[in-house]
């Protein structure tokens, strides 16, 4: 389970998706989540899908890493169609024994919000996947440049998301030798109940803390020595700058939200 982990992790490449400025990747990202939430009906939600698939396609991620990274959050998404199912009321009763009703209205409502919540965590894994976290930070960085007018930290803020991203992998990965560790000494973390899993891995959060601590502690000793003292006076050495592939992208964007608009006012 832990290796289905795959949020913070970059595959390398050179195809369009990879090339465009992590700002333009940021902006296409709000601009699809803003057209999930506005999508109805079933046509809005296969063309947000066939959006994504096209995205994927073009970025040469492979599925199987998407529907990996899907597998923690599979749980999350029954649980919301299965309150969606039995919640909801509405007019075109389907189902009915005592007081449960499964009506047609609660049907489609658990299944758009399992599209939308699956096409959610795709997209942000898509920018993640073709996005190394040092770029992804000095876009977001750019991004929010204006907050320093009014003395907000944007660059220590992007920094702590950068080292965040960063560590995510890393924890995952120190998880799994602990556990390695622990079942070659007779530890179970797989067999009986949903309390005995529970218990059993009470015993990886101490050592793993530690190991957390010890590198948060590495990390900063490493900044220091290095003279980091925050953003001010700092050069980038890489600048980002448009390209016309990113206004090409932000036309595709746009036309993605007005697409969905129109095909809301289609209701099968």
């Amino acid at each position: 389970m832990l290796k289905d982990i795959t949020l913070g992790q970059f595959f390398p490449g050179d195809t369009v998706v990879h090339r465009l400025d992590p700002r333009t990747k940021l902006i296409i990202m709000l601009m699809y989540i803003t057209a999930l939430f506005i999508a109805k009906g079933f046509v809005a939600y296969g063309f947000m899908l066939a959006v994504l698939i096209t995205c994927l396609a073009v970025s040469r991620i492979k599925p199987a890493a998407v529907f990996r990274g899907l597998k923690p959050v599979f749980i999350i998404i029954c649980i919301t169609v299965i309150l969606n199912i039995f919640f909801i009321r509405g007019e075109t009763i389907l189902f009915q024994y005592y007081s449960i009703i499964i009506t047609q209205e609660g049907v489609y409502t658990a299944i758009f919000m399992a599209l939308r919540l699956m096409m959610l965590i795709i997209s942000t894994f898509l920018l993640t996947y073709t996005t190394s976290p040092i770029t992804l930070t000095d876009g977001l960085e750019r991004m929010l440049s204006p907050l320093k007018r009014i003395r907000l930290p944007v660059h220590e803020f992007a920094m702590m998301m950068s080292i965040a991203l960063r560590m995510i992998p890393t924890l995952i990965e120190e998880t799994d030798k602990i556990m390695s560790a622990q079942k070659s000494r007779g530890a179970d973390f797989e067999t009986g109940g949903l309390i005995k899993r529970a218990k059993a891995i009470l015993p990886l959060i101490i050592p793993l803390f530690i190991s957390a601590f010890r590198r948060a502690d590495e990390l900063a000793t490493a900044m220091e020595s290095r003279c980091y003292h925050g953003g001010k006076g700092r050069t980038k050495l890489k600048v980002l700058h448009f390209t016309g592939i990113d206004y090409i992208a932000f036309i595709f964007g746009a036309g993605i939200v007005a697409a969905v608009i129109f095909l809301g006012r289609v209701t099968i």
